[in-house]
């Protein structure tokens, strides 16, 4: 499975779970670490984890496992790391505070619709 696939397996499967303000950054270009960076917030403890369970559940139905998944407990921000996607789910303060999009500006934000 290319990255771009898996990218927009979780990128539905986000905004399924009415996920806000869903960015895909292409970071390919400007790192090693991955391909791409999906970052979203939830209103509470509990959209966020429900996001990133069902981020997991999805990738894991076409055969795609996390390396890591950090911050689940608290749910303040969880780190998904699918190797190739790392995907970001935020409660609204800690998106705002981290500004993750400003941090990897190198990057290319591109639409769902790039992601076809």
């Amino acid at each position: 499975m290319d990255s771009k696939a898996m990218a927009k397996v979780a990128f539905d499967a986000i905004d399924d779970k009415k996920g806000a303000d869903i960015r895909i950054i292409d970071i390919s270009n400007v790192s090693v670490m991955a391909d791409y960076f999906l970052i979203a917030s939830g209103n509470n403890r509990n959209q966020v984890q429900a996001i990133a369970d069902n981020v997991e559940e999805k990738l894991h139905e076409i055969g795609v496992h996390p390396r890591q998944i950090e911050g689940y407990q608290t749910a303040n921000w969880i780190l998904m790391d699918f190797n190739d996607i790392i995907v970001h789910i935020f409660n609204e303060d800690d998106r705002l505070f981290y500004n993750l999009e400003k941090i990897w500006l190198d990057g290319k934000v591109i639409n769902k619709e790039d992601l076809n």
